[in-house]
């Protein structure tokens, strides 16, 4: 059934109710037009005696148009009429009355124009000419108005009628206006009203001016005189109005007009007006006030704006209302119009004319301007609902109809023609067009065809069969041919027939299809932070045939990169975004495209960051600023797409500390408002930041300055502390108030103290600064202490009482050594028994455990003495030293210390066991022949005892056999050792320990071997340089190289030059000696240098000596031999030695002095007072002294190695008895002085530091 459908389509064009409209296209036929007005005068028109008058009537058509007018409908003939000039110009009918006084009035009346061909006749619509002389003001006799103070008038104007709008002004004979206001008010006749008058309205020249813009006249009514009466007695009354009088009144407002309602009211006091509208709100957009409220206008009235409208006018006495009751009509106005269409024959032509308004208009059709019911009956047409219907239409029927819609308030009119034409049949789409389309989509092939009948459209394919039957295709009502889902076998050629009554005709279309444009990879969605970066890329696939482009799109744009912006990077299916901002999230697209199709492929970005200022915030309620609290608000900030979790309430006080703010609180990201606990006498300005994810964004815009009222403190000062400097002194100190807690301009403070324990009367002091100087107390005393904030309020709370000290003495008592337990060659344990508390003469702060070595067991050190401390927590009584040197002799000291310094010291003397010593230095191998090495070395730095010999074990690296063989060398005088027998074909690792009482130390090793010797030799870098009358070649010898003698040959080139006499003969050198210098050489000559083992030339190479001639030939010694070399070096060495003194002096002099004497002139009574801090002071010159004295640290017992100076630290105690020390422990900072870089040396000989051979000073 659906296919039977489709294959009746072409009949669809005869349709009945189908239109025609000859397109451009359609050449060849000249089609006749019926009359159409083009233009036509106003409806109505107002002339005054000096106008032309001017009546408009243009149409066109074909044939030429001839125009008709009647006059209030009689015919009318303008070019009989006397005084008319009728317009010659083609297609108009307008003629003019030229101004006359006599004309003006004989032409009035109602106008209407005809246009008529042989087709029809259109109509314009009705011209009403209305005709005004010059306005006058009728004769009268204006007598004075007399009224008493307080009363109402009303001046009449009564201003001659006019059809036209007239403007009514109220002047004085001075030309001044008459000021208007609430109390006296021109209403809209032109009267003017006095709702109650006062002596100073009293004049005698009010008068009325009419303007009639028409004539443009102003013309004055006669002055009259108001005389008002004075009186002592205004009675006040209650509101009346005068316009209008009565309680209500009824008014039609039409459609789209404005409403004008107007209330004047008289009373004494003056009334005011009031508008109410009780069945809606009025509509603020339309509705204004003018005329002081006195009226009320609306534009553009609806019909929603039925209804009740009062006015309310009062003053303290009453009130007076009058109700509008206006009901909203409307002129007519189109709904549907009827249009001009052109039919073929035996079709149906409606005409449409559909109009409303209130009340409903009334619709009557004309034929050629002959009302419908006057026109011959037999006609074929019918009215139904308002249309127009002609059946069956022929070439005859062909006319101009009007349809006219009336009713009380106006009326329309439109033309419209019915035009029958035949027509032959022609398709106006160009022959053998080809299309382009890609699989998948949608083929649209054109064929319009035009003619009368509308004729029949069918395609065909090449085999002349319907294409219809695939219902893939499917037609236009406008011919084109439309193929969905398109496949790649659809391409080839097509033939649209169109055919009416009159003739058929034929086209060819082209269709091609190509392969679809697809997106194999797109942009994929992304978040990123602002100011970042993002890259979008894309990738697709195109038919090789046709052109094709990527192109990008920001939310629908087309992105281009800009030449003066980096801001976007496009290239090869790439985009890159720079400097991300808000602006750039979107949606991102990667369009494919060529010129057939394209592919879009989006994706999101979100740009992610800190949150926007917050807007709008807000300071209410401020009657809680009585009680220091302020009510914020604000509006919610920018998330930048991450939510917000909180917003910080700050504030900033311009007084007290300007540009720098304080946070108030924090409150959730979902909350807009808060009531905040406030500080008496603050000068508040505060802003609100919001934070997400990413940090806080910009703050708001600050809020206006509020100050809170000033009260007592609410807090009182906090780290009270009282400890004197001098023996003699307490000094009591404590943290100041922050400024935002004084509470008053200014704060100071009540100090109080009395000794403990005695219930004597407090003693106090006000002050401002945060010290006061107790002076004259006992040494080491205990002290109440009380410090309270006061100001001009009052005081604040009682305050905490603190116990505090006055001024402490140096200790009394030395700590009384137990013991010194050994334990190994390194670390020693010192114990003592506790100070007596009541000696210290103040807090017990520690011990200062003070050692220094005195010199090996061997031979005492006469050099300058370098000495380490350590400082002990008050409750541990021993200390482990750690890092000594073996085989030494050590003094200990041990004082107490308290806030003052340090006490008398117990001393002590110890020595260390025997230690293992340190590695040998500088262990060498020297290859002595292929089976044989000899072994070089010096003696380690740190013996750390009486050395015993050394220990020498090796084993080769490669091979079969791994056993490692030992030699005992019981020689500690010894410095070499041959080792014989050894495999030229391995290679061996040496290891060389010297040994003491305690066995071996730690061990150099070397690896090496004999190997070397075979194959050719190497010299490496080997160099020639030459002067006048010698040569010296330099070459570095290998590693493990055995030593051989080799010769070298200097042969002068070219041969023959150098007399046989005075060649040279190879000489004979060793491997080892790196250098050999030739002499005997002639100036300015080449040389070939060979260098042979065996008679094989190992290396060659050229050289030529300087210098023009012969040169006398120095002996063979060396330069080392000449005398000028042997004073060179005695005079280096003479100023080594004075320097050497001159340093010795220096350090005699300037040195340092010893800690015992240093303490026994500590006495100065302006010492400062050692507080817990002090011990971070101590560290700091054990730091310096670790540094500079020892190059690194013995291990301690339990084998961790800490950083220097990271055993000092009181929190490391943790109360133990045993506390474990470093020898580089700290001293009190009061022992600083100059330091001095040590000297390296070991027990009884100087070198490098070891880590079990620390460096010591100079004696």
């Amino acid at each position: 059934m659906v296919l039977e459908l489709r294959f009746v389509w072409p009949l669809l064009f005869c349709s009945p109710c189908l239109l025609i409209q000859i397109p451009d296209e359609y050449e060849g036929h000249h089609v006749m037009e019926p009359p159409v007005i083009t233009e036509q005068s106003a409806r109505r028109l107002v002339v005054f005696p000096t106008d032309d008058i001017s009546l408009k009537c243009e149409a066109r058509g074909r044939p030429q148009v001839e125009f008709r007018w009647t006059k209030d409908g009689i015919h009318f003939k303008p070019k009989e009429e006397l005084g008319v000039v009728v317009h010659e110009a083609p297609h108009s009918g307008s003629f003019t009355i030229e101004g006359n006084n006599s004309f003006a009035q004989r032409f009035q009346g109602i106008y209407r124009c005809y246009a008529s061909n042989k087709l029809g006749t259109a109509m314009s619509h009705e011209i009403q000419l209305m005709a005004e002389g010059a306005p006058k003001w009728p004769k009268e006799t204006v007598k004075p108005v007399e009224v008493e103070e307080g009363e109402s008038v009303v001046l009449p104007c009564n201003p001659p009628p006019s059809a036209a709008p007239l403007r009514i002004y109220w002047m004085n004979s001075k030309i001044l206006h008459i000021k208007q206001d609430e109390r006296v008010t021109m209403g809209q006749n032109g009267d003017l009203y006095f709702a109650n008058v006062l002596t100073s309205d009293n004049h005698s020249d009010y008068i009325c001016n009419a303007h009639f813009p028409g004539t443009r006249t102003i013309i004055q009514k006669e002055p009259i005189d108001l005389r008002v009466k004075a009186t002592n007695s205004m009675i006040d009354r209650k509101p009346r109005l005068l316009f209008p009088t009565n309680s209500s009144s009824h008014l039609i407002a039409l459609q789209g007009q404005p409403l004008i309602l107007e209330c004047i009211a008289e009373g004494f006091p003056t009334p005011t007006i009031k508008w109410l509208h009780p069945s809606n709100p009025m509509p603020a957009d339309r509705v204004t006030h003018q005329n002081h409220n006195k009226t009320l206008q609306l534009l553009s009235v609806g019909e929603e704006d039925d209804g009740e409208y009062t006015c309310l006018a009062e003053n303290s006495l009453g009130s007076a209302r009058h109700a509008y009751y206006v009901t909203v009509e409307a002129a007519p106005y189109w709904l549907q119009k009827p249009q001009s269409r052109l039919y073929g024959p035996g079709e149906t032509a409606r005409l449409d004319c559909q109009v409303q308004g209130r009340p409903q208009p009334e619709v009557t059709w004309r034929i050629n301007g002959v009302p419908i019911e006057k026109v011959n009956k037999d006609q074929k047409y019918r009215i139904e609902q308002g249309s127009l219907i002609l059946s069956n239409v022929q070439p005859s029927d062909t006319m101009v109809t009007q349809c006219e819609a009336r009713n009380r308030h106006g009326l329309l009119l439109a033309n419209a023609y019915i035009y029958v034409v035949q027509l032959p049949a022609r398709i106006l789409t160009r022959d053998n067009q080809t299309y382009m389309a890609v699989e998948g989509s949608t083929a649209y092939l054109l064929c319009k065809a035009f003619g009368a009948p509308v004729p029949s459209v069918q395609w065909l394919d090449e085999e002349g069969s319907t294409v219809l039957q695939d219902e893939r295709f499917f037609p236009y009502a406008n011919g084109t041919l439309g193929i969905r889902d398109l496949q790649a076998n659809d391409t080839g050629r097509y033939f649209c027939q169109a055919a009416n009554d009159q003739n058929n005709v034929t086209i060819v279309a082209n269709l091609q299809v190509k392969e679809a444009t697809q997106i194999t990879q797109g942009p994929r969605s992304a978040i990123e932070k602002k100011g970042a970066r993002v890259t979008f890329t894309c990738q697709a696939f195109f038919d090789p045939s046709l052109q094709a482009s990527i192109t990008w799109r920001g939310d629908g744009r087309d992105l281009q990169e800009l030449g003066d912006s980096d801001k976007y990077f496009i290239e090869a299916g790439r985009l890159v975004i720079q400097s991300l901002d808000y602006s750039d999230q979107g949606n991102y697209s990667c369009v494919a495209s060529t010129e057939l199709d394209e592919v879009e492929s989006r994706a999101q970005l979100l740009v992610v960051g800190s949150p926007g200022p917050v807007p709008h915030l807000e300071l209410s309620d401020r009657h809680l600023l009585k009680q220091s609290q302020v009510h914020l608000s604000w509006s919610p900030a920018e998330d930048h797409n991450s939510p917000i979790e909180k917003y910080d309430i700050e504030f900033e006080d311009k007084e007290m500390a300007p540009e720098k703010w304080y946070s108030l609180g924090k409150v959730p990201g979902n909350q807009t408002s808060t009531t905040l606990k406030l500080s008496p006498y603050v000068h508040y300005t505060f802003r609100v930041t919001a934070i997400n994810k990413y940090g806080p964004g910009e703050p708001s815009p600050i809020s206006e300055a509020v100050v809170t009222p000033e009260a007592a403190p609410e807090k009182n000062p906090v780290d009270v502390k009282g400890e004197g400097n001098e023996t003699n002194n307490m000094v009591i100190t404590w943290k100041p108030l922050r400024w935002m807690d004084w509470n008053a301009p200014q704060v100071q403070y009540r100090v109080q103290w009395r000794p403990q324990g005695k219930q004597e009367t407090w003693k106090e002091q006000i002050v401002s600064d945060p010290i006061l100087v107790v002076s004259n107390t006992s040494t080491f005393v205990p002290y109440e202490i009380k410090v309270q904030a006061v100001n001009n309020q009052g005081k604040g709370p009682e305050p905490q009482v603190t116990i505090g000290y006055s001024g402490e003495d140096y200790p009394q008592a030395s700590p009384e050594l137990e013991d010194i337990t050994i334990f190994n060659s390194s670390t020693v344990l010192v114990r003592w028994r506790p100070v007596d508390l009541a000696q210290v003469k103040g807090h017990l702060r520690g011990y200062n455990v003070t050692y220094w070595w005195k010199g090996s067991q061997r031979k005492h050190s006469k050099r300058h003495i370098h000495k380490n401390h350590m400082v002990v927590p008050a409750n541990t009584t021993s200390a482990i030293i750690s890092g000594l040197r073996p085989y030494s002799s050590y003094h200990v000291e041990v004082q107490a210390f308290n806030g003052r310094g340090l006490g008398p010291a117990s001393e002590w003397t110890f020595s260390t066991p025997e230690g293992v010593p340190g590695h040998p230095e500088a262990l060498h191998l020297e290859c002595q022949s292929d089976t044989s090495l000899l072994l070089h070395w010096q003696p380690p730095l740190s013996h750390n005892g009486v050395l015993t010999g050394y220990l020498l074990s090796y084993h080769p690296l490669d091979g079969e056999s791994k056993e490692q063989l030992f030699f005992n060398l019981s020689d500690p005088d010894l410095r070499t050792h041959n080792l014989t027998n050894l495999n030229p074909d391995l290679q061996y690792r040496f290891q060389l320990q010297a040994t003491t009482q305690q066995g071996p130390g730690e061990a150099i090793v070397r690896e090496g071997g004999t190997m070397a010797l075979y194959g050719k030799p190497d010299f490496g870098n080997i160099s020639a340089t030459t002067g006048e009358n010698y040569s010296v070649v330099s070459w570095v010898p290998r590693e493990g190289q055995c030593n051989f003698k080799f010769y070298i040959w200097f042969k002068a080139l070219p041969e023959g030059k150098v007399s046989p006499d005075r060649q040279l003969q190879p000489q004979y050198v060793s491997y080892n000696q790196s250098s050999y210098t030739q002499w005997d050489l002639q100036p300015d000559t080449k040389y070939q240098i060979h260098l042979m083992k065996e008679d094989v030339v190992l290396r060659r190479m050229d050289v030529k000596t300087n210098g023009t001639g012969p040169v006398q030939v120095p002996t063979t010694s060396s330069f080392a031999s000449e005398g000028w070399f042997i004073a060179f070096v005695s005079a280096i060495i003479l100023l080594l030695l004075i320097l050497l003194i001159l340093c010795f002096i220096k350090r005699s002099k300037g040195g340092k002095y010893s800690v015992k004497d240093k303490e026994d002139t500590q006495v100065d009574s302006e010492a400062r007072p050692m507080k817990d801090e002090t011990f971070g002071e101590y560290r700091s010159l054990e730091s310096d002294n670790e540094e500079k004295a020892f190059g690194s640290s013995q291990p301690s017992l339990n084998g961790d190695i800490k950083p220097l100076g990271s055993d000092d630290s009181l929190a490391d105690y943790g109360g133990s008895v045993d506390v474990q020390f470093n020898e580089d422990g700290s001293f009190i900072g009061q022992y600083s002085g100059k330091k001095e870089k040590e000297a390296a040396g070991g027990n009884d000989s100087s070198g490098a530091t070891s880590p079990i051979n620390p460096a010591v000073a100079l004696e």
